[in-house]
């Protein structure tokens, strides 16, 4: 984890600190289950609780036991047993040590979902609010970045909103999926601890039980986890990609607030960079990057081995706290982004009136023209726009007035006709039935 793109609440999560205290609470629910089948003494359960429940554990003491044990379960044990006195020989009792590891990391997980589900939630109001703001706003819309077609800037907004709303869901189906309890016992038997232990402590930390385990919690759950968020990390970037394209000198229809006294090069006073979005690419690729490794934990030896276990260490920590980042990132970026309404309109009017090509094309069509020769007809006055607009960065030539003069076009449309083709409402007018699909609203 790297302080710069790390936000203290999502990082409080995996520190050694809060670690300890989960496993704690595991064993102590543990415990408690344990003295209710009369496996061990009731008293002793409690003096387990009382003892630690209100416990700093010592990281440092912690480390200083694992150095010589080679083993964090055990040195943690060790260390519980130093805060507990002699009831600790209870801890523990028909446990092994992926049951501690691997429940932890399904609270630490669910956890994280959480606060990510909460970012996101705060994401879609962003681009909610921003979206109906521009409901209307004209803006060309491209195809391999050419000018294509009006859309609306609302629109742009939308789609990432219902993109993000499908994100969300993944999200909560892919914390269901890994929120489950395993404390089965050495190769998921049963054999020296009751399945019942297990039921009490799934309750106890707000998880479900595990169906079937082996030594550890299959890991085809943790694969969907993490390649879930990087579908998430990839949106992020969708939208990103989108903003920086905007903000080029060339287009500039919309930018990243440029606050006072920022500096955007430290040799070019000019500059305003979209360094936000930029970034924001930079770590949805790290949080993809996450994914792969998780799927290839899925396969591991027999009832288990370890292999899986350097690779969790980081990435759980690594890429729920990046996409924590991120998604607030983009919040922010959202919400304060510049929009240049007049400046989208210079664009889309710079290529003469071009976008309205397909109006013609089945005007032509629909006037008894082939599709062949009305394609041909368009596209011939359409290429002397486009070679205008290479000379001078504007074009000088006018599709509608080419159109106008073209004796075959007119052969087959009046020029109101022509004209009419040319109206910028027509390709809005289904504008509030998409919203309505998308928020649900008049």
């Amino acid at each position: 984890m790297i302080p710069r793109y790390s936000r203290s609440e999502m990082t409080s999560i995996w520190s050694p600190e809060a670690k300890f205290r989960i496993w704690f609470e595991i064993e102590a629910h543990a415990a408690d289950a344990l003295a209710e089948l009369g496996v061990i003494p009731k008293d002793a359960a409690r003096t387990i609780w009382d003892k630690a429940k209100t416990v700093e554990f010592d990281v440092e003491r912690i480390d200083e036991i694992e150095r010589v044990t080679k083993h964090d379960v055990i040195a943690f044990l060790t260390h519980l047993a130093e805060i507990v006195g002699p009831e600790a020989r209870f801890v523990h009792q028909g446990m092994t040590s992926s049951d501690v590891l691997d429940t932890c990391l399904a609270v630490q997980l669910a956890r994280a979902a959480d606060l990510l589900i909460g970012d996101i939630d705060k994401l879609l109001e962003a681009l909610k609010r921003r979206a109906m703001e521009h409901k209307d706003t004209v803006t060309v819309g491209r195809s391999h970045g050419i000018h294509a077609e009006p859309v609306t800037f609302g629109l742009k907004l939308a789609e990432a909103y219902a993109e993000f709303a499908r994100n969300r869901e993944r999200l909560v189906a892919a914390r269901k999926d890994i929120a489950t309890c395993a404390i089965s016992g050495a190769v998921g038997t049963f054999a020296n601890i009751d399945p019942r232990v297990e039921e009490h402590v799934a309750q106890a930390m707000g998880l479900s039980v595990e169906p079937v385990s082996t030594q550890i919690i299959p890991r085809d759950r943790h694969a969907m986890f993490f390649a879930t968020l990087g579908v998430i990390a990839s949106s992020v970037e969708r939208v990103a990609i989108e903003i920086r394209h905007l903000q080029r000198t060339e287009v500039l229809e919309a930018e990243e607030y440029f606050s006072p006294g920022q500096k955007g090069s430290s040799a070019m006073p000019h500059k305003r960079n979209p360094v936000l979005t930029e970034n924001l690419t930079g770590l949805a690729r790290m949080v993809r990057s996450y994914a792969f490794p998780a799927m290839e934990n899925v396969a591991l030896w027999h009832e288990r081995d370890i292999s899986h276990s350097s690779v969790e260490r980081m990435i759980g920590p690594d890429a729920t706290v990046t996409l924590d980042f991120a998604l607030v990132r983009l919040t922010s970026v959202i919400d304060k982004l510049l929009v240049y309404p007049e400046r989208m309109k210079g664009n889309m009017d710079r290529l003469g009136g071009l976008v309205h090509s397909q109006r013609i094309l089945l005007a032509l069509t629909q006037a008894g023209c082939s599709r062949e020769d009305a394609y041909r007809l368009v596209q011939r006055n359409a290429m002397k726009v486009w070679d205008s607009y290479h000379v001078s960065g504007s074009a000088t030539v006018d599709f509608l007035e080419e159109l106008l003069a073209d004796k075959d076009v007119r052969s087959y449309l009046s020029e109101e006709e022509i004209r009419e083709r040319f109206d910028i409402a027509y390709h809005t007018k289904h504008v509030d039935t998409i919203f309505q699909r998308v928020f649900g609203e008049a």
